[in-house]
Parts: structure tokens; sequence; C-alpha cells
């Protein structure tokens, strides 16, 4: 593994409070190899733009005006340069140690993609029941439709060798994107290994942005995306 390199897409909107923290627990990942870190500004509105600014060793994209988290994956997609490329939230609800997990898995060259499942967690505590018995429910239909067993598609931690990238078109701009390239990898035939990892979920009042409408439009881009590309 020190030889591969390691990218990291992190889109940010409005997070002026976590933005650093989350940079500075990223750098701290003892990673054998290298990595490079991606952040995305998504238009953001607050401080988030100056504490970026001010932070080395990052490279730093910035949409003029807020496009979507998708949108904005997809430009750190196409700016990376690393072997295998991974995905984090800006906020602090997940654990960057949980990379190594991940990271373990691509020691098999067999393995292309592999996801932080929530869920695989014995000690999950969902803090919104909505939430959980909707990812419960995107899981059941993912599995249905795709015949694919995945207990957590909405997951941040997607990590992907960067040539299975090429293999598939991406085009969802905000919160459709999960749904979007976790069908479009399975109908490519792609295997999804997952491994659990932790979670603490933050409430709205601490910024957390999806909402019941995202879960609806996740269900729609399930049924999409089987018969459609």
């Amino acid at each position: 593994m020190n030889s591969i390199k390691f990218s990291i897409i992190i889109p940010v909107y409005n997070e002026q409070d976590t933005i650093a923290k989350i940079i500075q627990k990223v750098k701290g990942i003892p990673y054998p190899g290298q990595k490079e870190i991606i952040v995305i500004n998504d238009g953001s509105t607050d401080n988030t733009l100056p504490i970026l600014q001010k932070i080395p060793e990052i490279t730093l994209l910035t949409n003029k005006e807020n496009r979507g988290k998708g949108y904005s994956i997809r430009r750190g997609f196409k700016n990376a340069t690393g072997d295998i490329i991974l995905i984090q939230d800006a906020d602090l609800e997940y654990e960057p140690r949980d990379y190594l997990k991940l990271l373990a898995k691509f020691k098999d060259k067999n393995t292309d993609v592999v996801y932080g499942s929530r869920f695989l967690k014995k000690n999950h505590r969902p803090r919104y029941l909505i939430f959980y018995y909707g990812n419960i429910l995107l899981s059941l239909l993912t599995r249905l439709l795709y015949q694919k067993n995945i207990t957590d598609m909405e997951t941040c931690y997607k990590a992907f060798k960067r040539s299975v990238l090429f293999q598939v078109t991406l085009k969802a701009d905000r919160f459709d994107f999960e749904p979007e390239i976790t069908c479009k990898l399975l109908k490519r035939g792609f295997n999804i290994i997952e491994v659990p990892i932790s979670y603490k979920s933050r409430s709205y009042k601490e910024g957390k942005k999806i909402n019941f409408i995202d879960g609806l439009k996740a269900i729609y881009a399930l049924f999409r995306y089987r018969f459609l590309n």
C-alpha cells in the first residue's frame, strides 16, 4: 500500500465550525503512502472560504455559487490524481481513522469499490429514527432492484479505484449522487464491499442539511437508474 496514492474529496458548504477540524483529522491519518486532500468550496456564504484559504497542503477548488454535493464531488473526481479516491463530508459525523479499514480491502487487487457501513457497527445509535428507517428502506429497494445486498447506500464513506470512475457517467448535482453512483456501479457489475464504520449524527441545529425530500429523491433515483442511464 505504500506505493498507492490516496485522494480524499471533501465537498463543503457553510461549514465554518467544522472544516478546519475535519481537515486536521484527515491530515493526521497514519496512511503509509502518499495522499492528497481536495476541498471543493460549494459557494459558501459564511467564513468557510477564508478559513480554507489559510489551510496549507490542500488543493482548493471553488464554485462561484452553490451547485450541490454531487456536482462538487464530480469536480473533485476530475481533479484527483490518486489511485484510490475516497469521499469525506465536511462535518464531524464520520471518523477519518476508519479510512484504514476501507483502504485495507484494496490490498486485494480484485477489490474495486469499498463502502463504510454505519449499520454494520453493532453499537450504532441513530439520532433521527426517520433517517434510520429511511436508510433501511433504501437498502431494501437496492436489494430488490439490483439483486445486491448493500446495507448503507447513503454512506458518505465510499472509496473507489480511480479506474472505476472512468467506467460510469455521473450527472447528479445534489444528494441524489449517492443512489446514482451506487446504482451505476452495480449495473456495471462491480462488487461493493462494505466494512463497519463509526458514525455520530449531528442535529439540524448543528448544521445537518439532508431532509425528508432528499429521501424521496433517492427512492426515485433507485428506480430511475435501474431502467435508465
